[in-house]
Protein backbone atom coordinates (compact mmCIF):
# COMPACT_ATOMS: atom_id res chain seq x y z
CA UNK A 1 0.00 0.00 0.00
CA UNK A 2 1.05 3.52 -0.77
CA UNK A 3 1.97 6.13 1.86
CA UNK A 4 1.28 9.73 1.22
CA UNK A 5 2.29 12.09 3.82
CA UNK A 6 -0.28 15.20 4.13
CA UNK A 7 1.03 18.60 4.34
CA UNK A 8 0.19 18.70 7.89
CA UNK A 9 2.20 15.75 8.61
CA UNK A 10 5.31 16.92 6.70
CA UNK A 11 5.45 20.23 8.79
CA UNK A 12 5.26 18.13 12.30
CA UNK A 13 7.99 16.32 11.35
CA UNK A 14 9.87 19.13 10.33
CA UNK A 15 8.74 20.94 13.76
CA UNK A 16 9.62 18.01 15.81
CA UNK A 17 12.96 17.78 14.44
CA UNK A 18 13.51 21.69 14.79
CA UNK A 19 12.66 21.19 18.38
CA UNK A 20 14.98 18.55 18.73
CA UNK A 21 13.13 15.55 18.51
CA UNK A 22 14.07 13.78 15.71
CA UNK A 23 11.60 11.84 13.68
CA UNK A 24 12.35 10.48 9.61
CA UNK A 25 9.55 9.28 7.53
CA UNK A 26 11.08 6.09 7.33
CA UNK A 27 10.28 5.69 10.96
CA UNK A 28 6.76 6.82 10.61
CA UNK A 29 6.45 3.95 7.61
CA UNK A 30 7.77 1.54 10.24
CA UNK A 31 5.15 2.38 12.75
CA UNK A 32 2.50 1.80 9.54
CA UNK A 33 3.77 -1.26 8.68
CA UNK A 34 5.24 -2.69 12.65
CA UNK A 35 2.86 -0.84 14.91
CA UNK A 36 3.16 -2.23 18.54
CA UNK A 37 -0.31 -0.93 18.95
CA UNK A 38 -3.24 0.25 16.87
CA UNK A 39 -6.25 2.38 18.35
CA UNK A 40 -9.21 3.71 16.96
CA UNK A 41 -9.35 7.76 16.27
CA UNK A 42 -11.55 10.39 15.49
CA UNK A 43 -13.72 10.47 12.53
CA UNK A 44 -12.50 6.52 11.20
CA UNK A 45 -9.15 6.91 11.39
CA UNK A 46 -6.88 4.11 12.94
CA UNK A 47 -3.49 5.33 15.33
CA UNK A 48 -0.55 3.09 14.72
CA UNK A 49 1.99 3.33 18.13
CA UNK A 50 5.50 1.96 18.55
CA UNK A 51 8.00 3.03 20.82
CA UNK A 52 10.95 4.87 19.44
CA UNK A 53 13.16 5.12 22.74
CA UNK A 54 12.89 3.94 26.84
CA UNK A 55 10.89 6.81 27.29
CA UNK A 56 8.52 7.32 23.97
CA UNK A 57 6.17 6.34 21.75
CA UNK A 58 5.41 7.26 18.11
CA UNK A 59 1.26 8.20 17.40
CA UNK A 60 0.43 8.14 13.67
CA UNK A 61 -3.06 9.17 12.57
CA UNK A 62 -3.93 7.62 9.32
CA UNK A 63 -7.05 6.75 7.02
CA UNK A 64 -6.83 4.14 4.35
CA UNK A 65 -8.34 4.71 1.36
CA UNK A 66 -8.38 3.60 -2.32
CA UNK A 67 -5.77 1.34 -1.36
CA UNK A 68 -3.72 4.68 -0.22
CA UNK A 69 -2.53 5.19 3.23
CA UNK A 70 -2.64 8.68 3.90
CA UNK A 71 -0.50 9.68 7.09
CA UNK A 72 -3.11 12.62 9.10
CA UNK A 73 -0.34 13.43 11.45
CA UNK A 74 1.89 12.34 14.20
CA UNK A 75 3.20 12.86 17.82
CA UNK A 76 5.32 11.63 20.12
CA UNK A 77 3.95 10.99 23.58
CA UNK A 78 5.59 9.29 26.68
CA UNK A 79 5.52 5.66 26.93
CA UNK A 80 3.91 5.40 31.00
CA UNK A 81 0.60 7.75 29.28
CA UNK A 82 0.14 5.15 26.34
CA UNK A 83 1.25 1.87 27.61
CA UNK A 84 -0.87 -0.53 29.44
Amino acid sequence: MDVVFSTHAEEKIELLNTNGFSITKNQVVECLDKPDRMDAGYKGRIIAQRVIDDRHVLRVVFEDKDNVRRVITLYPGRRERYED
